[in-house]
């Protein structure tokens, strides 16, 4: 293989025609030109240059090295500048969330994708556990989670918090236990996390979900809310995936008398280099939420 240095020392004289400016160019001085010129040659077991007292002229084999040789140059010099670009609008960007703030996020996204189209956003809605894990093996640049990640790999921090409501038909104004008792419970894949946490520290009866008869269940983050707006039961939701119901007239949401919040992680793997555009986006989350 050549060596780009001896490469470019020659490309550069070729151009230059004089071992002065060229020596200049590179802030050389002009026996290391010579050097490298002399080192090229013996590698490829050719004459590049034809030397005539203190003037050259080039060799038919060193007129096809400087016209191939600048391409590679050139492509060196590129690569150089592209592998030190960062760019912060431009590049995928993969997005892991509970569902529930990605109701939320998710079309704020796709709006900064509108403005800047070299970016390339996906979002995926996924508990805690597969969150943290794609963090961990590097299939997520961004996390969010409702618990603090345990895996080594993963550093995270709180970003913001999400308020937990309980969610009735539209009609029940006011729901005591008895009520809730009567509804009955619509089931989904963190309900007895979010139950537990607001229904524990308002209601001195509760003791698990068993309480309740479960009336449904759904793991579509935007499917849970339907079976509560036909009156079949009660549910307990994050503030963002009750905002984002398409008909909220048919349900009410009441925070109860001792509001209750989660608190949401931002997960990024450890020790990483974190690129521009993930940094961007970071920034964005952290407005919107």
């Amino acid at each position: 293989m050549i060596n780009p240095v001896w490469l470019r020392s020659f490309c550069t004289l070729a151009e230059e025609g004089h071992f002065t400016r060229t020596a200049d160019r590179l802030h050389m001085t002009q026996s290391g030109v010579s050097q490298h010129i002399r080192k090229l040659e013996e590698h490829l077991g050719v004459a590049l240059l034809i030397r005539q007292g203190k003037h050259f002229a080039l060799t038919d084999a060193g007129g096809r090295l400087y016209r191939e040789g600048q391409g590679i140059i050139q492509a060196l010099s590129n690569l150089g500048h592209i592998i030190g670009e960062d760019p912060p609008h431009q590049g995928a960007v993969r997005v892991m969330c509970p569902g529930s703030v990605g109701l939320k996020l998710y079309p704020k996204l796709l709006s900064q994708q509108q403005v800047h189209r070299g970016l390339a956003i996906s979002c995926r809605f996924a508990p805690n556990l597969d969150v943290e894990k794609a963090i961990a093996e590097n299939d997520a640049d961004i996390g969010l989670m409702t618990s603090p990640p345990q895996a080594q790999e993963v550093d995270s921090r709180p970003i913001a918090s999400e308020q937990l409501l309980l969610v009735t038909p539209a009609e029940v104004a006011s729901p005591d236990w008895q009520q809730l008792l009567a509804l009955g419970y619509i089931g989904h894949p963190d309900g007895i996390h979010h139950a537990s946490l607001l229904l524990g520290a308002n209601f001195p009866q509760f003791r698990s979900l068993n309480d309740f008869q479960q009336k449904g269940f759904s793991n579509q983050i935007s499917l849970i809310l339907e079976p509560v707006s036909l009156g079949l039961g009660f549910t307990v939701l994050p503030s963002y995936a009750v905002n984002a119901f398409r008909e909220p007239n048919l349900i009410r949401a009441h925070s109860l008398e001792k509001p209750v919040s989660e608190t949401l992680f931002l997960a990024l793997r450890r020790s990483q280099v974190v690129p521009a555009r993930v940094e961007f986006i970071i920034r964005e989350m952290e407005k919107w939420l």
